[in-house]
C-alpha cells in the first residue's frame, strides 16, 4: 500500500524541478535584457511566477544565480582546432543558437560590474579557455585559445548583435575560407615569421 507521503514525493521533486528551471530561464531573460546591474531578484520571481524567496531558497543569492545562468549560456562552445576551423566558421556567419544570442547580450549588458566579470572571466578560462587549449598543439596553447574565442566573441557580437550587413549577408564561400584560414593560423602550433601571416 502506497501512503500519501511516498505517492507525493516524485511530485515534489517535479515541482522543485520545474521551480528551479523557472527561475533560471526567467533570470537568464533578465540578465540579457538588463545586466548583472539591472536585473532584480523581484523582477526575475515575478517573471518565473513564484515568490521571490524561493530564489534564495534554490539559488542562494542573486550571485550564484548568474553564475548559473553564465554557465548555462556558456555551453556548447565551438572547438576552433585546426583542420576543422571551416564548419566553425559557417557556424559564425549563421544565425546563433538563442541560447547563444542570449549569453552574450548577457556578457554585454553585465561587463559594467566587477564582480559578474570575475564570474564570467573565470568561468570561460576555466571551462572553455581550457578545453580549446588542451586540444591544441604546439606552445602556448591557453594564449592561442584565448586569442580564438576572441576572434570568435567578435564575430558574433558583430553579426548577431550590431547586424554587420557584409557578415550577414557574405554571398559566396569566401568570406567564410577566409575566416576558417584565421582561425586555423592562430590555432596552428608553429607561428608566423615576422611579417608573414594574414
Amino acid at each position: 500500500m502506497t501512503t500519501d507521503a511516498s505517492a507525493s514525493a516524485p511530485r515534489r521533486l517535479r515541482d522543485a524541478e520545474a521551480t528551479r528551471r523557472a527561475i533560471l530561464d526567467a533570470a537568464i531573460d533578465a540578465f540579457a535584457h538588463s545586466g548583472y546591474d539591472g536585473a532584480s531578484t523581484r523582477d526575475i520571481a515575478r517573471e518565473a511566477g513564484i515568490d521571490p524567496r524561493l530564489i534564495t531558497r534554490y539559488f542562494g543569492s542573486k550571485e550564484t544565480l548568474f553564475e548559473r545562468a553564465v554557465e548555462e549560456t556558456y555551453r556548447h562552445p565551438l572547438m576552433m582546432v585546426p583542420g576543422h576551423n571551416r564548419a566553425v566558421a559557417e557556424a559564425l556567419l549563421s544565425d546563433a543558437p538563442l541560447e547563444q544570442t542570449k549569453g552574450l547580450l548577457l556578457t554585454i549588458r553585465s561587463a559594467g560590474n566587477e564582480r559578474a566579470v570575475e564570474i564570467m572571466r573565470d568561468h570561460l578560462e576555466q571551462h572553455y579557455q581550457r578545453d580549446l587549449a588542451d586540444a591544441l598543439r604546439g606552445p602556448d596553447p591557453g594564449t592561442r585559445a584565448a586569442l580564438l574565442i576572441a576572434v570568435c566573441t567578435g564575430v558574433q557580437m558583430q553579426r548577431n548583435v550590431l547586424r554587420s550587413r557584409a557578415l550577414r549577408s557574405p554571398g559566396s564561400g569566401t568570406i567564410i575560407d577566409r575566416l576558417a584560414a584565421a582561425l586555423d593560423l592562430l590555432g596552428e602550433s608553429d607561428a608566423p615569421a615576422s611579417g608573414d601571416g594574414l
